[in-house]
């Protein structure tokens, strides 16, 4: 209930102080709302700050992005606690977090050509910053699918673009105003921490290999 070890340092230091004790409160007082349901209002939440995006409240966008980031905890929280684990449950938890990437991006990027009007550069930061961001998952759900390990515990290079970073950098950069270079900033954290991880992986493919074996 109190996390999971890959949790990004976001999650650890901050948003798990919040969603256990949130998790805590819907056990406590025996409140009817299911983990799956907690998912979809975290994928509401999500389409709630894109929409604030565009329309250009900016501070309301961040401070929602950083709210469906903490109650993102809480689904898989609730359900490890009350024992509602499941493989669906699991599958549409992730499907619903990229999709929720994809809208939140796509919001900042109509207020950035809004604002900044359309040049090659900020199509690339936008191309970036979204491709990056579904990089860094495809290569967390690859590690687990084709090497049985999550990449996270191999290596010794730190979570710096996982989901919970990657929000709360929206969440900042959005409350000061700072949109386009949040993108930019988050474009170059996935595409470092992909390039990264997979050279990390590829040079410990052996290590990798033997610890599987013994297990």
């Amino acid at each position: 209930m109190l996390g999971k070890s890959t949790d990004g340092p976001v999650s650890r230091y901050i948003n798990r102080r919040i969603s256990t004790r949130i998790t805590g409160f819907i056990i406590r007082h025996h409140i009817p709302i299911t983990p799956n349901q907690v998912t979809f209002m975290c994928f509401l939440l999500c389409v709630l700050s894109s929409v604030s995006y565009v329309y250009g409240y900016l501070i309301l966008a961040g401070i929602i992005v950083q709210l469906a980031s903490i109650l993102d905890g809480v689904d898989g929280e609730l359900a490890r606690a009350t024992n509602q684990t499941s493989d669906l449950g699991a599958f549409m938890d992730s499907m619903l977090d990229r999709i929720s990437d994809v809208i939140i991006i796509s919001g900042m990027s109509i207020y950035v050509l809004r604002t900044h009007g359309y040049t090659v550069f900020i199509e690339l930061v936008i191309m970036f910053a979204l491709s990056g961001a579904l990089l860094v998952s495809y290569i967390h759900a690859a590690g687990r699918a084709f090497l049985k390990v999550h990449p996270l515990t191999v290596g010794r290079i730190p979570s710096i673009a996982s989901r919970d970073v990657r929000l709360f950098i929206i969440f900042i950069g959005s409350v000061l105003g700072f949109v386009l270079e949040t993108l930019l900033i988050v474009a170059v954290l996935s595409y470092l921490y992909s390039i990264a991880k997979t050279v990390e992986i590829a040079t410990n493919y052996s290590l990798i290999m033997t610890l599987r074996k013994r297990n």
